[in-house]
């Protein structure tokens, strides 16, 4: 198994997709019907700070083989205008893979970035958001003796959506459309990986909560 450097999400990749995809046409149907309703305190402003993430644990087995991970992804913003929003996140990843042939294999992905965002209509209860975001992650393998080390450097754009079900708490959801990234292992004389992506990758889709002080 070879780690490639991606952002860390809450949603596995095939069997909750009908969960995610009845979920975010939950969301887009609800906030346009309420879209142009009085938000009664709702929705963001200048100065205001949110706290939002994701958590999320993903097992598989095949046989005797099994996979387990655990990731988590808090991040924290400030909008510095009416529409625009800035902020950090940090992620964290951890995954056993057991009775592998030789031992069982280990990894831990750790993770840093900034982002910036783009609110349509922040003041609502639901919003059209397009998010601009730069990570860099240190990510470790082993096997036994044998260890894998490499860095990587992600820049990516995620349209998404926001709807606020109180006063302070919001449901987003987005979805990965273009992003860069490059990895680099550990040693002397390594090559770089670089990957460019354009698409609408269901498998890509994030869900998260939201809080607003």
């Amino acid at each position: 198994m070879l780690f490639t450097f991606a952002a860390l999400i809450l949603t596995n990749k095939q069997t909750n997709m009908k969960k995610i995809i009845l979920t975010v046409a939950a969301v887009f149907a609800f906030g346009f019907a309420n879209a142009q309703e009085s938000t009664g305190g709702k929705g963001f402003g200048s100065g205001d700070i949110f706290i939002s993430g994701s958590v999320g644990f993903h097992s598989e087995k095949t046989g005797d083989q099994k996979y387990s991970e655990f990731t988590i992804a808090p991040k924290v913003g400030f909008f510095v205008t009416e529409n625009i929003a800035i902020g950090g996140k940090l992620g964290f990843s951890s995954s056993t893979e057991t009775d592998f042939p030789g031992a069982d294999i280990k990894g831990t992905v750790l993770s840093v970035g900034a982002f910036g965002r783009y609110y349509a209509t922040p003041a609502s209860d639901f919003s059209f958001f397009a998010e601009l975001g730069a990570n860099y992650a240190t990510m470790k393998e082993e096997q036994g003796p044998l260890e894998y080390e490499a860095n990587g450097f992600n820049i990516g754009l995620a349209p998404g959506v926001s709807y606020f079900v109180s006063s302070n708490f919001a449901l987003e959801a987005s979805i990965g459309l273009l992003s860069y990234d490059t990895t680099k292992p550990d040693f002397d004389g390594a090559e770089s990986t670089d990957t460019f992506d354009l698409n609408l990758n269901l498998n890509n889709i994030s869900l998260g909560l939201v809080y607003k002080f």
